[in-house]
């Protein structure tokens, strides 16, 4: 099917014009949220033979949700004694 003949079936069917539009949204949507995801989101691992704990690099000051209310953060003693062990 060609373009020209598309936008021909468009002409004739104007009643897909606003599916073809909704349709066309959600889905540059659904592409940038995971674009968005891969970039900045610590949980999502590509590759995992360069840095197989990436959650380890994790500032614990930045908030990592989208939206937080009365975020406390304080070092577990038996993490950092586990961590000090493995090391």
């Amino acid at each position: 099917m060609s373009s020209f003949s598309f936008f021909r079936m468009l002409k004739k069917r104007k009643e897909l014009i606003p599916i073809i539009g909704i349709m066309s949204f959600a889905s540059i949507g659904g592409i940038s949220a995971m674009i968005y995801a891969l970039i900045s989101k610590s949980d999502v691992i590509i590759n995992k033979t360069g840095n197989p704990e990436p959650w380890e690099n994790i500032d614990p000051t930045k908030s990592q949700k989208l939206l937080t209310f009365t975020q406390q953060w304080k070092p577990v003693e038996e993490v950092q004694i586990i961590k000090q062990l493995t090391k």
